[in-house]
């Protein structure tokens, strides 16, 4: 089999430093930054004159990683509605267990982040809402219960 593991999640945001101060206040860990730009990057993407800044955020068990990407050029363009329903084609969203789940959602309040729904229970087993967190991105927190 040659699948090995999946390395990252790469999400475009507006505003770089907001996107990393939030996933700092879930916990992740910024692995480091770097600007973006050449050849290579052009051919990868299927764009010319691509220049990027991007954030590597680390999950604290180490495996594994959110690429936070700000485009500088080519211009980042919106794909449909700036809140997208959860039904919209595409990806949807990324979900973060977490230990507890009304701690983390005021936390992440101060970065702006607002539910989409609300704090809702699934039978015993766990406690789960939706965030829209920077740039519109909407991540899932689980908190198991028991």
């Amino acid at each position: 089999m040659g699948l090995l593991r999946m390395d990252n999640v790469a999400v475009v945001v507006d505003d770089l430093d907001a996107a990393v101060g939030f996933f700092a206040e879930l916990g992740m860990e910024l692995e480091g930054k770097a600007e973006i730009e050449g050849d290579v990057p052009d051919r990868m993407v299927g764009l010319t004159g691509v220049r990027t800044s991007i954030a590597m955020m680390r999950m604290p068990d180490g495996h594994g990683r959110l690429e936070l990407t700000t485009f500088h050029s080519p211009a980042a363009v919106t794909a449909g509605p700036a809140e997208p329903p959860a039904n919209t084609l595409g990806l949807h969203r990324v979900m973060f267990a977490v230990t507890d789940i009304e701690d983390t959602v005021t936390r992440l309040r101060t970065h702006g982040a607002a539910l989409v729904g609300e704090i809702v229970q699934y039978g015993d087993a766990y406690r789960l809402c939706d965030l829209r967190g920077p740039s519109g991105i909407i991540v899932a927190l689980a908190e198991e219960l028991g």
